[in-house]
């Protein structure tokens, strides 16, 4: 049970953050690859594997808790860049950081559409090349 509930969290990982994903846990390697396990197996393997909602909207839940929270910008850039993976728009994406201006401040919001113009001149300049 417990390795299909890891497999099943590495092909959902895969899914949404494609490469992005795989770095986080390949850098938790060597100082804690419990940490990569957890996330795989509860995070990806338990909670993204839910029927309830479409990847899209885990991910626009996601985008918007981590803007609200203000302090995971790294966190934040993943899950942007797994919002465009899962085929959100950008339109989606900024509209669910400026709803958060209402909840989470104008500082939170102001700092998460930064990060989304990072990641969208990101993808931008992959797409020329």
């Amino acid at each position: 049970m417990e390795q299909n509930r890891y497999e099943r969290g590495v092909q959902r990982l895969k899914e949404v953050d494609d490469i992005a994903g795989e770095n986080v846990i390949t850098s938790l390697s060597d100082i804690s690859p419990d940490l990569g396990r957890y996330i795989i197996e509860f995070g990806f393997g338990d909670i993204y594997s839910r029927s309830g909602l479409s990847l899209q909207q885990r991910e626009l839940a996601t985008i918007a808790a981590l803007t609200a929270m203000g302090t995971a910008q790294p966190q934040l850039k993943v899950h942007l860049h797994a919002g465009l993976n899962v085929g959100l728009s950008r339109t989606e994406i900024t509209e669910t950081i400026l709803q958060m201006a209402l909840y989470a401040g104008f500082p939170a919001a102001l700092n998460a559409m930064f990060a989304a113009k990072e990641i969208f001149a990101e993808v931008d300049k992959r797409e020329i090349v």
